[in-house]
């Protein structure tokens, strides 16, 4: 059936409705959401003090006790319960404190639950941090890797960062305002501070700011601007560019270099080093420059 025409309140059968909010501006939220978080027999909440202010200031009023909080502390243990509503045709409507459930906050596991167990899920799109982050830091927004928050103490976050360090896509990062220079710094260590990156806080808001620049200068900034970290922040880095790899004639110059020193399979080694090709190939082909098989 198409849902996307099909008021929540006409509806036959219980449903988990994921419910994107404004990650700022309240005019971002879409009359379907506010519908559906009118509507829905219960609301789930990451916070039900931040959700009770939204409904406030949309205009949304509940009945009492159908306002739920839902935290990555109750989560598991209250799935059961949430479901077997939803099994006797409850309509439940998940937020997050901003911007889109599951995204770098709690829900994944009722929503397996509810998949698991037949019932229809479906999602009320609408703002998501990373993504408007992405479009507006100027960096490739093709494609690009979400990696929510990096971690916190030192050693853990260079070991992270390393992993990612050869990553092509664009990244983006969700980052404490207190930690935003620190990561800065190691993101220059292990990145390189020439790596472009854009550091985007409040968005939607009324202070929202875009910082635009490389890892270095972001740093720099970040050291003498303590405006730049504060409130809600979120980091996007520009994908590790590709070397590229020397033409044919290059390598088979560097290859007679290379061989007229050593034996072939030791050149092929150390070009590979160098061109990042494999050894195998620059092997066969410092044989089809004239080497001898060293088998």
């Amino acid at each position: 059936a198409n849902v996307s025409d099909d008021s929540i309140a006409r509806r036959r059968g219980g449903a988990l409705f994921l419910v994107a909010t404004p990650i700022g501006n309240l005019g971002d939220l879409s009359p379907r959401a506010r519908d559906t978080l009118r509507d829905a027999d219960v609301l789930l909440a990451e916070d039900t003090r931040h959700t009770a202010q939204l409904l406030h200031a949309s205009g949304i009023e509940r009945a009492s006790g159908t306002l739920v909080s839902l935290h990555e502390h109750n989560e598991r243990s209250s799935v059961a319960g949430h479901v077997a509503r939803m099994l006797d045709g409850a309509t439940i409507a998940l937020v997050s404190d901003a911007g889109t459930p599951l995204v770098s906050d709690p829900g994944a596991a009722l929503v397996r639950a509810a998949i698991d167990a037949g019932i229809e899920v479906v999602v009320v799109p609408g703002p998501c941090a990373a993504v408007a982050a992405t479009t507006l830091s100027g960096l490739p927004a093709d494609r690009f890797a979400f990696e929510g928050f990096l971690p916190a103490k030192h050693a853990a976050r260079v070991e992270a960062l390393r992993e990612r360090a050869h990553e092509p896509r664009t990244l983006v990062f969700y980052e404490a305002p207190h930690r935003l220079r620190d990561a800065l710094a190691d993101l220059a260590v292990v990145f390189g501070p020439d790596r472009p990156a854009a550091v985007l806080r409040e968005m939607t808001k009324r202070f929202e700011s875009a910082y635009r620049g490389t890892l270095g200068e972001l740093g720099e900034r970040c050291a003498s601007d303590p405006d730049m970290s504060r409130g809600e922040i979120v980091l996007v880095v520009g994908g590790a560019t590709q070397p590229e790899e020397p033409d044919a004639a290059a390598v088979d110059a560097l290859l007679r270099a290379l061989l007229e020193e050593l034996p072939a399979s030791r050149a092929a080694r150390v070009a590979a080093r160098v061109t990042g090709r494999p050894r195998k190939e620059l092997y066969d082909r410092a044989l089809a420059l004239g080497a001898k098989s060293e088998s």
